[in-house]
């Protein structure tokens, strides 16, 4: 395969990227997009692999692996464990570019001096570039590949419950924090200056670490109600990382895809954190999560209801709001929930979904279960179109929520989410919470909408409870 071959595959493999992207900001065209995306990074990687002299037949049984892993890990993954599958990938991709920095540095440390690399990447690539830039763009790619890996590997570990999901502070974090990265910097900055002797060489291996260090560092003070905008800064880290590599290896369609990934989830990561006001740095650094609950007691008491008097109120509705929320996806609702939907809309009434941009754990959660079960995107709507008519609305559902909802967002300066933007249940007619417990949600706050004059709380699995729900209807 000639240069000028791989070139015009890359710029095919890019063009898809480009395309691919674009449809995935529409729920009508995600899947295709998906599609092309998948198309476009299978003609990347084969592309490369031949390049670079591997064989047809090498090529082939690695797609073969590879594809065998990624199917078993997309068919058997529940909708609960997407935000965990999502950060693991995260973290692979972090830990590439890392092992790809890693790998161009040990070549020029075999003859320990960078000319003898650059001449070979030179015969290579056909392009000349200068070794500050080579030694510069290993260790960026060392740094961040290695601080998005053991980030990833503590936000899945607080997703999946498999350490605490509360966010962890301690005196002199922040100070710690800044000395790592400097140090981490430092690490790149004497690589570049020795250029590949024996000082680089320890300074890699210092780098190596303290990325690694930082990355822990980093995750562990974000609490459960940011795990969303931490799922989305992690993949843009894994896009740039991704661009360093291109840039060591001078591979365009790595750069293109690098720059891509790490763009959109960077603009998706400023947009989160504007929908919950918030700035990046107050995420990162504010150890949100750490308070238990709000400083001021909840009053009064949760007030029960039977299915029977919740049918009756649906039965007579007009307007119904549902808001879904990670309880939705744990307890698999989502097809009960749009039967119900249907039941509401064939009785009558109004029916609309409130989408808060955090709600569940990771981007879209709550839009990729309701594509699942084939919920009509016209009926899916965002927090800032469904707040103005909230006082209109009969009843609204609340399906497993909790923070996306909770008043002391807006009442409580004392609480930790205050200032956060949020649906505005509790200004519903009538409001029905659907909820294992009494318990408080994935950030530790309670939720003072659950003991509303306004709101009744069924309790029991989310997907029994709107299953008996349709039944009521269909009797």
């Amino acid at each position: 395969m000639n240069a000028v071959l791989i070139n015009l595959l890359y710029i095919a493999a890019s063009i898809l990227f480009i395309f691919g992207i674009k449809m995935l900001g529409s729920a009508d065209t995600a899947r295709r997009g998906n599609q092309l995306s998948a198309a476009g990074m299978l003609i990347a990687v084969v592309a490369t692999l031949l390049y670079f002299g591997l064989s047809w037949w090498m090529v082939v049984a690695g797609m073969l692996v590879g594809g065998t892993i990624g199917a078993i890990a997309a068919t058997r993954v529940r909708m609960t464990g997407m935000p965990e599958m999502v950060a693991l990938f995260n973290g692979f991709g972090g830990i590439a570019s890392l092992l790809v920095g890693a790998a161009e540095f040990a070549k020029i440390r075999l003859n320990n001096d960078i000319g003898a690399y650059l001449q070979a990447l030179q015969q290579q690539s056909g392009v000349t570039v200068p070794g500050w830039f080579a030694l510069t763009a290993i260790g960026l790619a060392v740094l961040i590949g290695g601080t998005t890996f053991t980030g990833s590997l503590v936000a899945y570990g607080k997703l999946s419950r498999r350490i605490g999901s509360k966010a962890v502070v301690f005196p002199g974090q922040q100070a710690i924090n800044v000395t790592v990265i400097l140090g981490a910097v430092a690490g790149v900055v004497l690589m570049v200056w020795d250029q590949g002797r024996d000082l680089s060489q320890v300074a890699g291996i210092v780098l190596v670490a303290l990325a690694l260090i930082y990355g822990v560092l980093m995750t562990i003070p974000i609490g459960g109600g940011d795990m969303p905008v931490v799922i989305s800064l992690l993949n843009s880290f894994s896009g740039v990382a991704a661009a360093m590599a291109g840039f060591i290896i001078l591979n365009n369609v790595l750069v293109v895809a690098g720059c891509l990934v790490g763009a959109s989830g960077m603009i998706l990561t400023i947009i989160m954190c504007k929908a919950m006001n918030r700035t990046l740095a107050h995420v990162l650094f504010s150890g949100f999560g750490a308070a238990a609950q709000s400083a001021k007691a909840v009053e009064g008491e949760m007030k029960p209801a039977t299915i029977e008097d919740a049918y009756h109120v649906l039965e007579a509705a007009q307007s119904v709001v549902f808001i879904p929320g990670y309880g939705m996806a744990v307890a698999q609702a989502q097809h009960a929930v749009k039967e119900l939907a249907e039941l509401l809309e064939e009785n009558g009434a109004e029916v609309r979904f409130a989408i808060h941009p955090v709600a569940g754990r990771m981007p879209g959660h709550m839009n990729v279960l309701l594509a699942e079960a084939d919920v009509p995107y016209e009926l899916l709507q965002e927090m800032d179109q469904v707040n103005p008519i909230m006082p209109t609305v009969d009843v609204a559902i609340v399906i497993g929520a909790n923070d996306v909802v909770n008043p002391a967002a807006l009442e409580d300066e004392s609480c930790s989410i205050y200032g956060m933007p949020i649906v505005l249940a509790h200004e519903a007619r009538t409001v029905y919470c659907l909820k294992r417990g009494q318990g408080p949600g994935f950030s530790g706050l309670q939720n003072s909408l659950f003991f509303r004059e306004n709101t009744r709380m069924l309790y029991g699995d989310a997907k029994q409870t709107v299953t008996r729900l349709v039944g009521e209807f269909q009797s």
